[in-house]
């Protein structure tokens, strides 16, 4: 199957009212658990790795392999980066067959925001990729020990800031947050319709794990198309080791233990996903 754009899976998942899982990944072993989970549910799913995972998954190694991973699936999948911070990091990305980025300037001064979408989604044409974009900002941290406090996106501020960048995704934030959740979060749904009802641009859920398959299946009754999953692969990845370690397993059995880790957490969120919502 070809690789596609996030615009044509979310396309597709709005028109039969389901989300599509985009699931981060950092290793060969991620890919493969992943896309096999896809083409077992025979579901069209979106790989990902943000920047702040660059130091350990360079771009130019990971890169290549998540591209031809997507071109050899039997189903389609989008190869996005996830929370792009610098323009460079996304050029590169576009540069290595990234069919969706997300320029993420969520903490910066509003129309500074705007200027830096702007120009990476002038940047993202001349590539037939799509772009996604925050507004508000999603609690917790990618990764880089750097913690947000979580601010709400303002409806009548999404339409302007959509319409001005001409973005196909808009990252929300509704109570979510990246990580682990201390206690169960309490999503604002009733902000998140509201953005719904004046918002014509496809919505995204970041903070997946940890959201329960109800509240999941809210979100997408009132327009999230996108939900990104990190957290719960990482850990799945982590805990997999462990016990490869604990039964002196060999190279060749940590690498399949991985694999099969995340395939379980990519096909479990799958089948969460693909559940119809009434409208």
């Amino acid at each position: 199957m070809p690789l596609v754009t996030l615009k044509q899976l979310i396309k597709n998942a709005s028109r039969d009212n389901k989300a599509v899982g985009a699931f981060s990944v950092g290793n060969m072993e991620m890919i493969l658990g992943a896309i096999k989970a896809a083409e077992e549910t025979n579901t069209p799913i979106i790989i990902q790795i943000a920047e702040v995972r660059l130091p350990t998954s360079p771009l130019a190694i990971i890169g290549p392999m998540m591209v031809a991973a997507a071109k050899n699936s039997r189903v389609d999948v989008c190869v996005h980066l996830d929370h792009g911070l610098k323009f460079e990091t996304i050029k590169q990305a576009l540069e290595s067959g990234f069919s969706s980025v997300m320029i993420d300037g969520s903490i910066l001064d509003y129309e500074e925001n705007i200027a830096l979408t702007q120009k990476v989604v002038e940047e993202a044409r001349k590539y037939g990729a799509s772009v996604e974009a925050e507004l508000g900002v999603v609690g917790g941290n990618e990764g880089d020990g750097k913690s947000h406090s979580i601010k709400y996106t303002d409806p009548a501020v999404a339409v302007d800031f959509c319409r001005r960048t001409g973005i196909d995704a808009l990252a929300v934030a509704i109570g979510n947050a990246h990580g682990h959740y201390k206690i169960q979060p309490e999503l604002r749904i009733d902000v998140l319709k509201d953005i719904f009802d004046v918002c014509d641009t496809p919505l995204v859920l970041h903070g997946g794990t940890g959201i329960t398959p109800q509240i999941f299946r809210e979100c997408i009754k009132n327009g999230i198309r996108k939900v990104n999953i990190a957290t719960a692969s990482f850990d799945a990845v982590a805990t997999a080791s462990r016990k490869t370690a604990e039964e002196n397993g060999n190279y060749f059995s940590l690498s399949q233990n991985m694999a099969d880790a995340v395939y379980d957490n990519v096909k479990n969120h799958i089948e969460i996903f693909n559940m119809k919502s009434e409208i």
